[in-house]
């Protein structure tokens, strides 16, 4: 099973989510995933979509996993082509075509993901400003639709369908196989760098300069701090090292240390919070010369701990994931930011990074702009959190990102993406019934439970 032991899935009872948000089912799992989906109105891989989009509806709480149908099926040396079924994990992709000069050409934080969830969520990573997201390298896709047909569609054959599934969440169909390029890369080394800057600001102008110069770019920032510091924090920015720059050895897999329990609430709290932004900003310089890096810690600097869910506690935790159009200009972030201090929204996890054109997902989150993602502990106030946090975005025309959401509600949703009426039109002609759904759908676009 290409899967990261002891990820978060399921029990006997409940069916969970990365962020800890469960619903009672159970998942069944199957290598023959084209049986496994006859019956079932959700698919989903490795679960670590954060909130919903992966758990099953009360009505019908069997969710079809994926990770045991995970064989690759072919791959062109010629042209980077390959067809894999939709349990294959970003983890094997890693470990077999990095070694031989490949690489998947967009990659989120997290290898612990399938190609099926890939596509589902049409996930970007930290050069969208270049690459856009994983559907953009997407060639076709085997699907099984809602009225219980099996059907092969791409831009040519079926183009409504592609691209309502691309960051459709598994609600147009059962991805079974998914055909995507590769990218060739000239050594599986990275040449980046670090350094802090001092405020919001500064840290926008040069996270626009840094994407001028590098393909892979993003920030972390320090929500916790007001007056002229706020928004302080460390800009990150990288691209494949040439040979003349690689160690000449392929990069050692890295150890990793497992969190054994779910930690108290004060791990994650605002003590906590202000003590490591404030550790973490003051290591790193502001005038660092390029350096060769590992390419695991750049790309997936939270996988070195096996359950990092676990530190937020029993109640577990979500991300409001946004992003914010660059014709609102900077003012809205900084904007954003400020809202989110007044809120003591304390995060040990707060994301920035800068976004390209807008995709062919229908549904995609991506476009223009800065995206801004906050990881927040579960707690009493959490739910009016995201409320305010939302009516800002629809007030400067942003959105949210599906597969990290639990708590956005359907007006909200509604108001935020133009797009869904020809989603909903599309998914209506595949599945008249209406018989895939999951709990995030039922909750954003009005499916019954």
């Amino acid at each position: 099973m290409s899967s990261e032991p002891g990820s978060a899935g399921h029990d006997d009872a409940r069916v969970a989510g990365w962020g800890g948000v469960s619903v009672p089912g159970r998942e069944v799992r199957s290598e023959d995933l084209e049986r496994l989906t006859r019956d079932a109105v959700l698919t989903r891989g490795l679960a670590r979509s954060y909130g919903d989009s992966s758990l099953p509806p009360p009505s019908h709480p069997v969710v079809a996993g994926s990770v045991l149908a995970d064989r690759l099926l072919s791959f062109d040396a010629e042209t980077g082509r390959l067809r894999a079924e939709a349990g294959y994990s970003l983890h094997d992709l890693y470990r077999t075509f990095l070694p031989r000069g490949w690489f998947t050409p967009v990659s989120p934080g997290t290898q612990f993901v399938t190609l099926g969830g890939m596509v589902a969520a049409d996930v970007h990573g930290k050069n969208h400003h270049v690459k856009g997201s994983i559907g953009g390298h997407v060639r076709e896709l085997k699907i099984r639709v809602g009225t219980g047909d099996v059907v092969t569609c791409s831009r040519e054959s079926w183009p409504d369908l592609f691209r309502a599934t691309i960051g459709g969440m598994g609600l147009t169909g059962h991805i079974l196989e998914v055909e995507l390029t590769l990218e060739r890369i000239p050594t599986p080394w990275i040449v980046g760098i670090k350094r802090r800057i001092s405020g919001i600001d500064e840290f926008l102008a040069e996270l626009k300069n840094d994407a001028a110069e590098w393909p892979f770019t993003m920030g972390w920032i320090d929500c916790l701090s007001r007056g002229r510091h706020m928004g302080r924090g460390v800009l990150m920015a990288g691209r494949w090292a040439t040979p003349a720059e690689a160690p000449k050895r392929f990069p050692r897999h890295l150890p990793r240390i497992t969190v054994p329990f779910q930690c108290p609430e004060w791990v994650m709290g605002h003590t906590m919070g202000r003590l490591f932004n404030a550790v973490y900003y003051r290591a790193h310089g502001r005038h660092v010369r390029p350096s060769v890096l590992h390419p695991e810690p750049f790309f997936y600097p939270l996988d070195v701990l096996r359950q990092w869910n676990r530190l937020y506690g029993t109640r577990g935790f979500t991300q409001h994931q946004c992003v914010l159009p660059d014709t609102a200009g900077s003012g809205a972030v900084r904007g954003l930011v400020e809202l989110l201090t007044r809120q003591g929204g304390a995060s040990f996890l707060c994301v920035i990074k800068d976004c390209g054109p807008e995709g062919e997902g229908l549904l995609s989150f991506p476009r223009r702009g800065t995206s801004i993602a906050l990881d927040m502990p579960i707690r009493e106030n959490t739910q009016a959190m995201v409320d305010a946090l939302n009516e800002f975005v629809v007030n400067v025309g942003g959105r949210v990102y599906l597969a990290k959401d639990a708590f956005t509600r359907a007006d909200h949703y509604r108001r935020m993406e133009p797009r869904l009426a020809e989603f909903e039109a599309i998914r209506r002609r595949w599945d008249p019934d209406r018989r895939l759904k999951s709990a995030q759908s039922v909750r954003l676009l009005g499916d019954q439970p």
